[in-house]
């Protein structure tokens, strides 16, 4: 618009300001027609506030504007979709301008008009974006959305954006296909899919073949979708923990996590909304979403998916988070280890086939015990008091129960906890085990169920390349992990072959003053951008291979040495 045509049009608006009250609805409606489809984008900073000021006071007037005023001004989150694509992608640059000139009046007429954060709260729900909408729409309207949370009139919508926001993320996550990202060789063990040594460049060379570094984040809408709303929330997150509103915040997330996020067939990423937000306060937020998945996992009225969803969260959280103590992950180790002592005490009878269905819970929680052990083993060997306290746990009793946690949790996870045990003198004998090469067992087929919740670890290293940022520098990857055989010689890790022998021999453990007592009773619960491209190009989905496979000589052997753990998956 040019200039003196921009003039006229202030004060016209300005008039019209100081006669709101004797607009009528009925002989006024083309004129308000067009003041209600103006668009602030289009104007220069002076022209937009005048145009708001006359908003906010049209507003104002009792019974007659208030909706329609809130429509126009959430219509106004973003710019005019008719506009253009080159008008829209120019208007990016006002973006942090007009969403804080719309945040203004919208606490303005928050303030003065009682009924408004109700009637605002409904229209943010009808206008609130589809994950099929293109990535600047949902990161504009997102953008100005979750700017309500720094004001008062956050207070009012009580974790509903947020909720919404969450939504939007795990309906962007679960639309992002496994099948299109770059699968490595499925011969490989869980430990060896992180493995950092493999011939590669930045490029995306491997072995000599190229390979596109971000198969579906480069390929895929959703990922870069849901890539920039990662970006757009952990900002928010980052702004709201200076502003000593993190924990008011956090309280809805968690509320949203559990309601959206846990149970999510398919969820990849957006569940490091929870990781980035515990990052910034570990003391509170941290712990609190710890103890929260413990919870779950122990109480009996959450549904089986439920428990097993929040024990996979949970030792993939205390495992990759840098922030989380090693006394907290012992603190955990401790509630798990002794519920599942309890239910050995009461499933304490010889079992002549092995239903890892019916003990899926219990499966559960040991696999947890042992991944996470993985990550923390050395660390807690190195502190004489917290080694002392994972030597008083019922390790022994649990783990050579006749429910056989070892033959059924996933081959490479026991293989790796068991050679970690051994190195750090934990176990008194060598124990017997059957391959270090498979993945996973038909056991552990059978107790992840459909959702394969065995091979479930829901904070894999993240992919998403720009929202990598906030993540990565908090992120634990298994080559930074120190192992307590790190240090031992060719000779040791030698006899660690007596790992990959024909049976399952007796194995001493931790201490022998657990022991499991006959009971009777039914049980309850039976029920960067190259770092980025690296990790990318060591991605893997469920992998094909089986004991069949195993015993027909059908598969390769993996190296041996492991360094990262692949990303979480869902068949």
């Amino acid at each position: 618009m040019h200039f003196q045509d921009e003039a006229l049009l202030m004060v016209a608006l300005r008039t019209l300001t100081q006669a709101v009250h004797k607009i009528d609805p009925v002989f006024h409606g083309e004129l308000l027609s067009n003041i209600f489809d103006m668009s602030i984008w289009k104007y220069g900073p002076d022209t937009g506030s005048t145009l708001l000021e006359l908003i906010a006071r049209l507003a104002a007037v009792a019974d007659k504007f208030l909706d329609t005023c809130l429509h126009m001004l959430v219509n106004n989150f973003e710019p005019h979709r008719r506009s253009g694509k080159s008008t829209f992608q120019r208007s990016l640059a006002r973006k942090e301008e007009v969403h804080s000139q719309l945040l203004m009046v919208l606490q303005y007429i928050a303030e003065l008009v009682p009924l408004a954060p109700m009637k605002l709260k409904y229209i943010i729900g009808l206008r609130m974006p589809k994950y099929t909408d293109p990535k600047e729409v949902i990161i504009m309207f997102v953008d100005c959305m979750l700017g309500l949370e720094n004001d008062e009139i956050g207070d009012f919508f009580g974790g509903v954006l947020l909720a919404k926001v969450v939504d939007l993320l795990t309906d962007l996550d679960v639309n992002i296909s496994w099948e299109d990202i770059l699968q490595e060789d499925t011969n490989k063990g869980m430990f060896d899919m992180e493995l950092e040594d493999v011939v590669e460049n930045a490029d995306g060379l491997i072995d000599g073949k190229f390979v596109e570094g971000y198969g579906v984040l480069r390929g895929n809408a959703f990922a870069d979708k849901l890539d920039g709303l990662m970006v757009v929330v952990c900002s928010h997150l980052t702004t709201w923990a200076s502003n000593g509103r993190l924990l008011t915040v956090f309280r809805n997330l968690k509320e949203s996590f559990q309601r959206s996020v846990m149970n999510a067939f398919k969820s990849k990423f957006v569940q490091f909304v929870m990781f980035y937000a515990c990052s910034l306060d570990p003391e509170i937020c941290g712990q609190d979403f710890a103890f929260m998945l413990r919870d779950i996992f122990l109480s009996r009225i959450e549904t089986p998916i439920s428990r097993m969803s929040a024990v996979a969260y949970l030792a993939s959280y205390l495992s990759r988070a840098k922030f989380v103590s090693t006394s907290l992950a012992v603190d955990i180790l401790q509630s798990l280890l002794d519920w599942c002592f309890e239910y050995c005490q009461r499933h304490n009878f010889p079992e002549k086939i092995i239903n890892p269905k019916v003990h899926r819970i219990f499966y559960s929680g040991c696999q947890a015990v042992m991944y996470t052990l993985c990550f923390h083993m050395r660390s807690i060997v190195d502190d004489p008091q917290l080694k002392s306290e994972l030597l008083r746990m019922p390790m022994e009793p649990v783990l050579h129960h006749a429910l056989s946690p070892l033959k059924v949790c996933l081959p490479s996870i026991v293989h790796e906890f068991l050679r970690q045990a051994k190195a750090a003198n934990l176990y008194k004998k060598s124990v017997s085990f059957f391959s270090e090469n498979l993945l996973e067992s038909e056991f552990s087929e059978a107790f992840g169920g459909v959702e394969r919740l065995d091979i479930f670890f829901p904070f894999d290293p993240y992919l998403l390349k720009d929202s990598d940022s906030f993540i990565r520098p908090n992120f634990k990857f298994w080559s930074s992990v120190k192992t307590t055989y790190s240090n031992c010689n060719s000779e040791d890790d030698e006899e660690f072959e007596d790992l990959d022998g024909p049976d399952f021999a007796e194995a001493g453990c931790f201490i022998e003053n657990h022991k499991v007592e006959i009971d009777s009773d039914e049980d309850d619960d039976d029920d960067n951008d190259n770092d980025i491209e690296l990790s990318m190009n060591k991605m893997s989905i469920t992998p094909k291979l089986s004991i069949h496979d195993h015993l027909t000589g059908k598969h390769h052997i993996p190296a041996r040495m492991p360094a990262r753990i692949r990303p979480s998956v869902s068949p």
